[in-house]
């Protein structure tokens, strides 16, 4: 008889941790200024973008209401140490080094770094074209990686955002930018005439989903619940509505 009671007790308080989990809130770290990955609608304010999309897409196989709280990327990872927040989705590649402070969810994107450039420049067609030439780069991205592995740049400038560092390359600042592939084509799209992608990816990337080391139980039911989103088509149908166009 204890027996049964003790374990009636231990499913009643699972079921309460249940519901509990049922109505917590996922706090969500991200730099909402990278579309079409994150950034705010103009007309209403809202965060949208496809991680905010995937994002609440998990949350919701989570049975987790989700908050997004907009960070800027040079604290994003100590913000997520610090507690400010229970994971990040911004656009954030998978690096070893990343990897020693973080854990990360199976990758969720593939993409690479692409050149873009003033669409009336035709001196610059591949990676080794920027010998001597001034590039704008989002700091600590792997954008800023990248370039600094190419020979020759004359200088790097770094910015806070991505497109602080496009609007640099319009204003003839830089002669150069490197971004995420995607990221890059929506800039172009959004200055026709104005800017250009040149060349092909050169690099390979992966995004991934941050947390905190120690959370294998998120890091677990996060990856599930991404799995499923994959098998069930959730996931085309969220590619196909930011990235249908391109």
């Amino acid at each position: 008889m204890l027996r049964k009671t003790i374990l009636a007790a231990l499913l009643a308080v699972a079921m309460l941790a249940g519901v509990a989990g049922a109505q917590g809130v996922l706090r969500v770290g991200s730099d909402v200024t990278y579309p079409p990955f994150e950034y705010v609608d103009e007309q209403t304010g809202a965060f949208v973008g496809f991680d905010m999309d995937l994002i609440r897409e998990v949350g919701k196989r989570l049975g987790m209401d989700v908050e997004i709280i907009n960070t800027a990327w040079e604290g994003i990872i100590p913000g997520l140490l610090a507690g400010h927040y229970d994971v990040i989705i911004s656009a954030m590649t998978i690096t070893d080094e990343r990897a020693q402070a973080v854990d990360f969810s199976d990758p969720y994107f593939a993409t690479g770094q692409v050149i873009v450039v003033r669409a009336d420049d035709d001196t610059v067609r591949q990676p080794s074209d920027l010998a001597g030439k001034v590039v704008a780069v989002q700091i600590g991205t792997t954008g800023q990686f990248a370039a600094e592995r190419i020979d020759g740049v004359a200088r790097i400038d770094h910015y806070p955002t991505m497109p602080e560092a496009f609007l640099a390359l319009r204003l003839g600042r830089a002669d150069a930018a490197v971004a995420d592939e995607l990221v890059a084509y929506e800039e172009a799209q959004a200055n026709p005439g104005v800017l250009k992608v040149v060349g092909t990816p050169f690099t390979v990337e992966y995004y991934g989903i941050a947390l905190r080391k120690g959370r294998a139980d998120l890091l677990r039911d996060i990856n599930r619940a991404l799995a499923q989103i994959k098998a069930d088509g959730t996931y085309d149908e969220i590619y196909d509505k930011w990235f249908g166009g391109y």
